[in-house]
């Protein structure tokens, strides 16, 4: 009889169930995985010493290609932790635009984990589904800050501008006749207010298709019952936080927990999960996708009714109108001093945390009292995800390998910095 060994084989960095750069080491007996042994670090861009040599504000666009799904998340912690060295109150009009981009953001992170994971394991269709409501969720981005991805729009004192009154609309090309046109322009005739509303009308029906498409399927449910199983001390113990920790029946969650903005006004549920498999987070996401947007749509409602400023009125922090900074000597030297110099952050150290979708997300900030700060760390959720790799692969085939990276969620870009 020839012995058998173990072999080691290389899962990543270019297989498309890797998501991103990770390499993956696995030791398998035949088709069985011993040993899980990821490798990162091949996407480390040292955005936490680059933001040490930049002033507050240039720093605040490297939060958006931290996780690049998450972008406003991101920002909104490393807003939450400037703000709170300075000790500013932020105006309640900002508070309630940050939590609806918050969960559109949500929003456009599931979506994308859906689509991707549900085609690591071999479904098609659902990517095409998810990929269309993005395309309305990034238009959002888009009339607020003008990118469809990296938008820089929240500020350490609000955010960046009110939201606008008209939405961009679909120009007349060849391949479109009038009619055509008309329809792709029906709900963009009002603000950005009165599409997002229009969004999350639609919004419900598209996860029962979602659902439909995936939740009974049995093909889908033998890929992903009972495999990658967390217990929820396990869970707890490896520093699990997001949906992999509430998947495993954690009911642990910061905006009910550790409220922050206007969480603690809203009326929303926390999904909580049984079993800890990769069956059950995903349950958990999808419902996460209708708490969110029971969440925007209560935005909305308030966000009509109470107009107000969206940055704090102090100039050392936030630039003054370009109005006055066009007809204003004064003005215009703060908003001079603001761009070069930049603010100057009073000593101390803080942290903030946001619910991210992928988990807690944290910043960690010292400052000297100078124009950019001393130190700077972040704790992104997918760095504690996927050390537990090794644990939940232990046992189970390759194929299932693919499933348990799918249901992490991982995003290099915060994994490496």
């Amino acid at each position: 009889m020839a012995e058998i060994k173990n072999y080691t084989m290389n899962f990543g960095p270019q297989h498309p169930a890797a998501h991103g750069v990770l390499r993956l080491v696995l030791e398998l007996d035949g088709e069985v995985v011993q040993r899980a042994d990821p490798h990162v670090g091949l996407l480390h861009r040292a955005t936490e010493k680059l933001a040490e040599h930049k002033t507050y504000l240039q720093s605040l666009p490297y939060l958006d290609r931290l996780d690049y799904m998450s972008m406003m998340c991101n920002e909104h912690a490393y807003c939450l932790a400037v703000e709170n060295l300075l000790q500013i109150e932020v105006p309640l009009r900002a508070q309630y635009i940050r939590v609806m981009f918050d969960e559109i953001t949500r929003l456009l992170n599931h979506l994308l984990w859906l689509g991707s994971h549900a085609l690591d394991v071999g479904a098609m269709t659902i990517f095409l589904y998810a990929f269309r409501e993005r395309e309305d969720l990034l238009d959002m981005y888009e009339a607020v800050s003008g990118a469809r991805m990296h938008a820089a729009y929240y500020r350490p004192g609000g955010v960046y501008r009110d939201l606008p009154d008209t939405m961009p609309q679909y120009s007349a090309q060849i391949t479109r006749n009038a009619k055509a046109m008309r329809q792709m322009n029906a709900n963009r005739q009002g603000s950005l207010l009165d599409f997002i509303e229009d969004f999350t009308n639609r919004f419900p029906a598209y996860v029962d298709e979602y659902e439909t498409l995936l939740t009974d399927n049995r093909i889908w449910k033998q890929r992903l019952v009972g495999i990658g199983v967390v217990s929820p001390e396990r869970a707890m113990a490896l520093g699990f936080t997001g949906p992999m920790l509430r998947g495993s029946g954690v009911p642990w969650d910061l905006r009910k927990k550790q409220p922050y903005e206007v969480y603690d006004l809203l009326d929303f549920d926390i999904p909580v999960g049984v079993n800890g498999d990769c069956y059950d987070r995903y349950l958990v996401r999808v419902e996460e996708l209708r708490q969110s947007n029971r969440i925007i749509r209560q935005c909305v409602e308030w966000l009509r009714n109470h107009p107000g400023p969206v940055i704090v009125d102090d100039h050392k922090i936030a630039p003054p109108s370009r109005v006055d900074m066009k007809t204003n000597m004064e003005e215009l030297i703060h908003h001079f001093k603001l761009f070069t110099e930049g603010m100057h952050v009073p000593p101390g150290e803080a942290y903030s945390a946001v619910e991210h979708p992928k988990g807690e997300f944290g910043v960690y900030i010292i400052s000297d009292g100078a124009n950019k700060p001393y130190r700077m760390k972040f704790r992104p959720p997918g760095f504690a995800h996927l050390s537990s790799m090794d644990e939940m692969a232990r046992g189970h085939m390759i194929a299932d390998v693919v499933a348990i990276i799918g249901t992490m969620d991982i995003v290099f870009g915060d994994i490496d910095r």
